[in-house]
């Protein structure tokens, strides 16, 4: 891809994430011969993912890094320019978007906003145990993507309140033996998660927690009760949403900070549009690779109207 094209140019759309939604809506757009600049700053949750099985088309599986590898060649087949750049500022101008990254002034025609979540780490925990207990499958996030690799395994949930006893409860479907662990001192439990939770047999734990290691093949980690060891832990703590360009620009977020959109993927700012975990709904690869895909054909129809696409 050219990472270093003339900004002066005006793009017919720019799309700020470089994880599945932004990649696929970069190689749906392209091909349908609009130009298209994408800014990718290296923070997609995807590169996390050691190896995803739930992934269609890999029976054995692939690592984050490399399906987005494989999707940027993809999408530089088709010409897409990627800037390896942070964006930092969005605002309207008439008719066009001007895009600021890295003091580099940008103009694009339409706007994708593919730009995620982060998810909330473990309270106390060091970046690189947490790096290193997330590449051997100790520490996960992700009960849809792999709880299946949890069956019958002994799994810790960090989490309280009905987040964490949601969480629990989903994780239940694969192993009888799991434990929700309270972050922060007691757990913040009402009588119905109370309920909910010893139904299901599922134990709990006081934090504070703290004081991670692993050892041997499992996660350790102090309780406010004893140390207890998990083959595999999951922190039910939220996320970051990334909305902040979308605000910034005027578009509407929910409460959750989750990108408003139309059943089409537009935000409430004219040529403003939003896919992936930015926007409510499964924080799936799939899901987010569906929404870019209805997103970028909205885009070319948009545009389509406005004037020819091919001359």
């Amino acid at each position: 891809m050219n990472d270093q094209a003339a900004s002066h140019a005006v793009d017919d759309c720019i799309i700020v994430g470089g994880g599945p939604a932004g990649l696929t809506a970069a190689i749906y757009l392209a091909r349908y011969h609009l130009s298209v600049r994408l800014f990718d700053c290296g923070t997609s949750r995807a590169a996390l993912i050691p190896c995803t099985h739930n992934h269609a088309g890999y029976p054995e599986g692939i690592a984050g890094t490399e399906l987005l590898a494989r999707m940027a060649a993809q999408a530089e087949r088709y010409g897409v320019t990627r800037e390896r750049a942070k964006v930092t500022g969005l605002v309207k101008e008439g008719k066009t978007f001007r895009v600021a990254a890295e003091d580099r002034p940008f103009e694009a025609r339409t706007v994708l906003l593919a730009t995620g979540v982060f998810n909330r780490h473990p309270p106390g925990m060091e970046d690189s145990l947490h790096d290193r207990a997330l590449a051997a499958g100790l520490l996960r996030y992700c009960p849809v993507c792999d709880g299946y690799e949890v069956t019958d395994k002994r799994v810790g949930v960090i989490g309280t309140s009905d987040h964490g006893t949601a969480e629990a409860i989903f994780l239940r479907g694969f192993t009888n033996d799991i434990t929700l662990i309270s972050p922060q001192h007691e757990h913040d439990l009402n009588d119905e998660c109370k309920a909910r939770l010893a139904e299901a047999g599922i134990a709990r734990a006081e934090g504070p927690c703290g004081g991670y290691a692993i050892e041997g093949d499992q996660l350790a980690l102090d309780t406010a009760e004893r140390r207890m060891l998990f083959d595999s832990i999951y922190p039910a703590l939220g996320s970051e949403v990334r909305s902040e360009l979308a605000s910034a620009c005027g578009a509407e977020t929910g409460d959750d900070g989750c990108i408003i959109t139309d059943d089409h993927q537009r935000t409430s700012v004219d040529g403003l549009y939003a896919a992936g975990d930015v926007v409510l709904g499964l924080d799936q690869i799939s899901h987010a690779m569906g929404q870019a895909g209805v997103a970028s054909t909205t885009i070319r129809n948009d545009l389509a109207e406005i004037r020819p696409l091919r001359r």
